[in-house]
């Protein structure tokens, strides 16, 4: 033990004779992995599968095109007839259902493949953050 520390400095932990800069930084660095942990699934995630295939469906592949009535961030996209789509975050089953059935003054897209509705659905429902 060092001759000038003070007595009662014996009897602390030495974890609590550390400076407080070190305990700063294993502080900040526990931080930024539980945000890893816990929040890196969403935050940090890759784009939705057939994104592309998706984004260009959304903007002109259909007709009329979804970013003509929706609003969605990812796709540039204003339109104020039907919801915006960054607040609704509608699941891709959601999204399915309304592209196939259509609802309210969204029309049908009946000359989608089936593949197309799944990559748009997915598209919608990834870049929104709602479950896929």
């Amino acid at each position: 033990m060092a001759a000038s520390m003070h007595r009662s400095e014996k009897y602390r932990p030495a974890a609590a004779r550390r400076p407080i800069a070190w305990r700063v930084r294993v502080a900040y660095l526990a931080g930024l992995w539980l945000f890893a942990l816990f929040a890196g699934a969403s935050a940090w995630a890759a784009e939705p599968p057939n994104a592309e295939a998706g984004r260009a469906l959304f903007l002109k592949a259909t007709t009329p095109a979804c970013a003509v009535c929706h609003t969605l961030a990812d796709a540039g996209a204003a339109g104020t007839i039907g919801p915006n789509l960054d607040e609704l975050k509608p699941d891709a089953n959601r999204v399915e259902q309304a592209v196939r059935n259509g609802i309210g003054v969204m029309p049908a897209f009946d000359a989608l493949s089936d593949a197309d509705v799944q990559a748009l659905a997915q598209y919608v429902s990834g870049v929104t953050g709602a479950a896929p």
